[in-house]
């Protein structure tokens, strides 16, 4: 065998950095439940007993992780006066919970879902699939924190706008049916821009229902939202004039039954909105990080849920346009267009 040492040492080098993104993953989670971001952000330089002393935690442990913190580029280092700072663009990532690029809710969802890396080695070696509910209950929230922010950057002002006349009805008033809702955030954004629609969540998930419906409730948002435990294929109500499935189709063991339901419960001039992952359709096409993050997202979480269940067609966090289209055509849908995207997301608007 014969080795190229230049292609080696370029590899090593490569995985020395994974090395430390993946231990470096923790300490993100580790600073934004003890407060350490928030606390620097704003604060000017801080010695690690400053910020200790800020956070009430152990100013041992402190020094240690913005020593990370500064190797990584998250925080910067002044070796003349020994102390840390938190950049402002560092700080809208990693300590504005609203902002449109929050990055701590990513973490937690990564480092819940190494929690279940031996189910999902054994799930390899069975075939078996891994339900979502079967997940460390981390991956929930931590879920809910990564996607929140972006449909609060686009849902309302890009991709409802780019549905054929979506928006109009909704302000003057729609049933609404947020199907896979998790957490609830995409059904409560809506219902706050659009108070004179109705909307229910539904998601077979049931702890993820009692999370949303207490958050609704500290909203304020009354009798006009609703959650309820069901699953794609089955939710109850017809004459919907909106249905919404936001980064789940993928998820499901029978998508193309899923679509045949949606269909069955939409009004005649209704309209499916489905947001998905960014993919190309080949493979090729997905290699780049963006497409790393998804592919190891969907081998984690995504596939095993959707071999967890009947059909279990795994399609994946990557389908692609071309997949999507023909799962819901099949599912009976006559109209099918790709309404908008941007670099994480592939929103399609679908119509009887």
């Amino acid at each position: 065998m014969s080795i190229n040492e230049a292609k080696l040492h370029d590899f090593m080098g490569k995985a020395v950095t994974d090395m430390g993104a993946a231990l470096h993953a923790g300490l993100v989670v580790i600073g934004d439940k003890l407060g350490l971001y928030k606390a620097m952000a704003g604060a000017g330089p801080l010695s690690s007993a400053e910020l200790a002393q800020r956070t009430g935690t152990a100013e041992r442990y402190v020094r240690e992780w913005l020593a990370a913190q500064a190797a990584g580029g998250y925080v910067a280092y002044d070796a003349a006066t020994q102390r840390y700072s938190l950049p402002e663009e560092q700080a809208l990532a990693l300590a504005v919970d609203d902002s449109p690029v929050f990055l701590p809710g990513a973490f937690q969802l990564i480092t819940s879902a190494l929690k279940d890396e031996p189910k999902i080695a054994d799930a390899f070696r069975s075939g078996q699939g891994v339900g979502w509910h079967e997940h460390d209950p981390g991956l929930f929230e931590g879920t809910e924190r990564f996607f929140r922010p972006n449909y609060a950057a686009n849902l309302v002002s890009a991709w409802i706008p780019a549905l054929d006349g979506m928006e109009a009805r909704l302000r003057k008033g729609a049933r609404v049916a947020d199907v896979g809702c998790g957490h609830g955030a995409s059904t409560i954004l809506m219902a706050k821009s659009y108070p004179n629609s109705s909307f229910t969540g539904f998601d077979y998930h049931k702890p993820s229902i009692e999370w949303a419906r207490k958050a609704a409730a500290r909203q304020g948002l009354g009798e006009r939202v609703r959650f309820e435990a069901a699953a794609a294929k089955d939710y109850p109500g017809q004459g919907y004039d909106f249905v919404t499935f936001f980064d789940c189709l993928h998820d499901m063991g029978d998508p193309v039954g899923a679509s045949r339901h949606v269909l069955q419960s939409l009004a005649k001039d209704g309209t499916w909105m489905i947001v998905e992952p960014f993919a190309n359709d080949r493979v090729e096409d997905n290699l780049n990080p963006v497409g790393r993050v998804f592919y190891c997202a969907s081998t984690m979480v995504c596939t095993p849920a959707s071999l967890s269940q009947e059909v279990g067609l795994g399609l994946g966090a990557q389908a692609g346009e071309a997949r999507l289209r023909d799962v819901v055509t099949s599912g009976g849908f006559t109209r099918f267009r790709r309404a908008t995207e941007t670099p994480f997301n592939l929103v399609f608007e679908a119509r009887p």
